[in-house]
């Protein structure tokens, strides 16, 4: 039962009863059920966006959206395997191909320069997951250039090769021990521990491990210079000048298959693996010198190995441990 309220006349000294105009009770009752429309609205609002409350559509899109989070890691997984090789055929093309034809190398500057057009990626900004799918679409854009320009590079030098075919024979460009008679490659190029005094010294080539008698390959067209033992430390060695500056050593070998004044292609056997001279167990101490300088043989290797072994071997000669000559 509604209340009955009272004012007081303060003219006539007496109580009268207030009443409540019909328009007046419209509104109130207008107002409330709108106030009510209103929190009702709010309170389906917070549900809907809470963790607590999904629909059906909801946990699609969450496990639509993890997929995708999971096809992007393996994606960019794939792209880092392909990082890898393509970065070892730039330090080929920069270190061995370049290098043979006297042609300025390419610089990371633009190897690897980015595409500087702001509005490029501004479809893909403004969602949830912008962060993911740019990252991964840039990368992708410049794995791509760089693969272009490499691509140009290849065939600027095939077109300078296909004039200097006595060249490219010349080089020593494959492994002196094949693959399938090496035990590992015991110690690359750079600062190595000398086996016998055990102090840091500079090592002029690779080391590779291999049983006694395993067969050692020329790695290049050319004249042998020498087959004998009179060099200091190196035992039985062979010397080979390949001409346009090269040359290549093989030491600590058991016996020779050439003599000194012998022509040898690349891939005649020119000796056999051994431990002759200053060396601590069977192995082919190899150099290579370019105009009377020794240099890193790892970048000479493009003639027998894929892109992949190439990665491989580089990370075995780069640790620096001891050497075994």
């Amino acid at each position: 039962m509604a209340k009955v309220k009272y004012y007081y006349d303060s003219e006539n000294l007496a109580y009268t009863k207030i009443k409540t105009r019909k328009r007046i009770k419209i509104g109130y009752a207008l107002l409330f059920l709108l106030a009510s429309a209103l929190f009702g609205f709010l309170v389906f609002v917070l549900l809907i966006n809470t963790p607590y409350f999904e629909t059906p559509k909801d946990r699609l899109q969450a496990r639509e959206i993890e997929n995708l989070k999971l096809q992007y890691a393996i994606l960019n997984k794939k792209m880092d395997e392909i990082d890898d090789v393509t970065e070892a055929l730039e330090n080929r093309d920069n270190n061995i191909y370049r290098v043979y034809f006297n042609k300025t190398e390419i610089p990371d500057s633009i190897r690897k320069a980015g595409f500087r057009d702001p509005k490029r990626y501004k479809d893909l900004e403004g969602y949830n997951n912008s962060q993911l799918v740019l990252s991964t679409t840039k990368r992708i854009d410049r794995l791509s250039k760089e693969l272009a320009i490499q691509s140009k590079s290849l065939d600027e030098i095939l077109k300078l090769a296909s004039t200097k075919g006595n060249l490219l024979l010349a080089i020593p460009a494959i492994q002196p021990v094949r693959n399938e008679n090496l035990k590992r490659m015991a110690s690359g190029f750079g600062y190595r521990t000398d086996p016998f005094t055990k102090v840091r010294k500079m090592h002029n080539g690779m080391d590779f491990t291999a049983n006694t008698g395993s067969p050692v390959y020329a790695t290049g067209d050319g004249v042998v210079e020498r087959a004998d033992a009179s060099a200091s430390g190196f035992g039985n060695h062979v010397v080979i000048r390949h001409g346009f500056g090269y040359e290549s050593l093989y030491a600590h070998l058991s016996k020779y298959n050439c003599r000194a004044g012998q022509h040898v292609k690349r891939g005649d056997v020119i000796g056999y693996v051994g431990s002759t001279g200053r060396s601590e167990g069977p192995h082919c101490h190899y150099e290579v010198h370019k105009d009377g300088k020794v240099v890193n043989p790892l970048n000479f290797y493009y003639g027998n190995i894929s892109a992949a072994e190439y990665v491989a071997i580089s990370q075995m000669a780069n640790q620096e441990n001891q050497s075994l000559d």
